[in-house]
């Protein structure tokens, strides 16, 4: 329970938006989660080091988010503060070094908005991005890639706010990514993140893109609410075709149903819940268990109280 004293002194502090008991539904992209019990949106670095400092000195838990494309909220609703980094979106050219052209992107930025402007520079580097729906930050935490690359691949070095509120710049030599995350310490927030890309041939940059739209168009279902990739592909083969072979596709509990066209995505069909979605999660680990004798592990976060 968050007192009154302290919601008080977060909305005068904080310059940025502060709800109190807000709906996570509204924004997690498959429409689902209960309410957090206090949802920020920052506005400055400075504003997200004056939030994190005071949810830490009053041992508030927090989360940071970006377009909550990869996140489930349980029913339930998340005790603590939900920090929204929508609001940190500048991208710009930082450095030019003769081929080599270095782009900073803060965290809430869209990846959408860095592939444009690597577009309009004629940068290569970014195009396995297309189509990927997170933000700068969501995506290097969860080391987001596509079609052979991964986003530690283009990073030269990331911004990171400890507990403290204390800025650190991290080249990417030191960083600890593997595959779907990068390893920080608890309460660490993503600031912002230098990518190297390269000049090339502005036909071919676009020709790539479209190429990769074409392929998520095909292979996507992008009709219905979804979190992308709920698990994580095992080592040798694709998850979305295991799921497949045993049986799974267009499995449903309620409104969540496995996708008919992809099977590594969950769709919300119009009225799904949490629970619904968790549901499912469990029914597939424990049938590929059962068949194939893997543990599939969650790509989305996860994150709240049940009901």
């Amino acid at each position: 329970m968050i007192s009154r004293d302290l919601k008080e002194t977060i909305k005068r502090i904080v310059s940025g938006s502060v709800l109190f008991d807000e709906p996570m539904n509204h924004y997690t992209s498959m429409g689902v989660g209960g309410t957090a019990d206090i949802f920020l949106s920052p506005v400055t670095v400075e504003d997200l080091q004056t939030c994190i400092s005071c949810l830490s000195d009053n041992k508030v838990p927090f989360v940071p988010v970006g377009n909550c494309t990869n996140l489930i909220v349980r029913d339930g609703g998340y005790r603590g503060a939900v920090i929204s980094l929508k609001g940190l979106e500048t991208v710009e050219v930082s450095k030019e070094e003769g081929d080599a052209v270095f782009l900073r992107a803060e965290t809430g930025a869209h990846l959408s908005k860095l592939l444009e402007l690597s577009v309009r520079k004629s940068l290569t580097g970014m195009e396995f991005c297309a189509g990927i729906p997170g933000s700068v930050g969501g995506g290097i935490k969860m080391n987001a890639g596509a079609y052979g690359k991964e986003l530690k691949d283009v990073i030269a070095f990331v911004s990171l706010i400890n507990g403290e509120g204390i800025i650190t710049d991290v080249a990417r030599n030191n960083l600890q990514f593997e595959y779907r995350n990068l390893i920080v310490a608890e309460g660490t927030v993503i600031v912002s993140a230098v990518f190297g890309l390269r000049k090339g041939l502005h036909a071919n940059i676009r020709e790539r893109i479209s190429h990769i739209m074409g392929m998520r168009k095909r292979k996507h279902p992008l009709a219905y609410r979804s979190a992308g990739s709920v698990f994580k592909n095992p080592p040798d083969e694709p998850a979305g075709k295991i799921i497949d072979e045993v049986g799974l596709r267009g499995y449903r509990i309620g409104d969540a149903m496995v996708s008919k066209i992809h099977g590594n995505f969950i769709v919300n069909l119009g009225k799904a819940t949490a629970k619904d979605i968790m549901f499912l999660m469990d029914i597939i680990q424990k049938k590929v268990l059962e068949e194939r004798g893997i543990l599939l592990e969650p790509e989305i976060k996860i994150i709240g109280d049940e009901l």
